[in-house]
């Protein structure tokens, strides 16, 4: 019968394991730091989108180019909402960038710095998730704007199936604050909501 290991040599080779998956969560920051990039990338984009709009209102005076062409107020709605659109997704990847850092990476410790965000305080992957979902019903939603204001050049099924998708983010965005709402309650509390 083989000799019994003393207690605690056993589990060196465990903990060593153990250490490597914890460590491991370090190959994350490259995915952080291509979010960064992702971001100067947006912007970019928001530079673009606002030049389009100077361009549009003062150098053309407003008037597209082209007779078949959307009025000027039309142009100016729409360069709007791309504009708060890259605006919104820019917020989506902070929210990503910081939040997922925090939660899964490392503290962020910010020596209760003034600019710090509200939310970073009590973020978790829960909150994160209900976060998120809520961002990209806000993106959805302006997306969902501009096609409106398209209405007449936009075929009637690319109408429905955008409402749709933007009914299934409102939907899964309820369902996972509903979750975070029974996860972050008690079981005591949870019984005394509903008696």
């Amino acid at each position: 019968m083989p000799a019994t290991p003393p207690f605690g040599q056993g589990t060196a080779r465990s903990k060593s394991l153990g250490y490597l998956m914890f460590a491991s969560r370090w190959l994350q920051v490259p995915l952080y730091l291509g979010l960064i990039v992702a971001q100067a990338v947006y912007v970019y984009q928001f530079a673009l989108e606002l030049w389009h709009l100077i361009e549009t209102v003062f150098l053309h005076g407003g008037t597209p180019a082209g007779e078949s062409a959307p009025s000027p107020e039309v142009v100016v709605m729409l360069t709007v909402l791309a504009l708060i659109d890259v605006v919104m997704i820019s917020n989506l990847l902070i929210m990503v960038i910081i939040g997922g850092y925090e939660t899964f990476v490392s503290r962020i410790d910010l020596n209760d710095h003034p600019d710090e965000p509200e939310w970073l305080s009590h973020v978790n992957a829960n909150v994160l998730k209900v976060k998120l979902a809520t961002a990209i019903i806000g993106i959805s939603s302006v997306h969902l704007l501009q096609t409106f204001i398209r209405a007449q050049s936009t075929p009637n099924d690319k109408i429905m199936w955008q409402t749709v998708m933007h009914l299934a983010f409102v939907v899964s965005a309820i369902g996972l604050a509903y979750i975070d709402r029974l996860l972050s309650t008690s079981p005591a509390e949870h019984t005394r909501s509903h008696l």
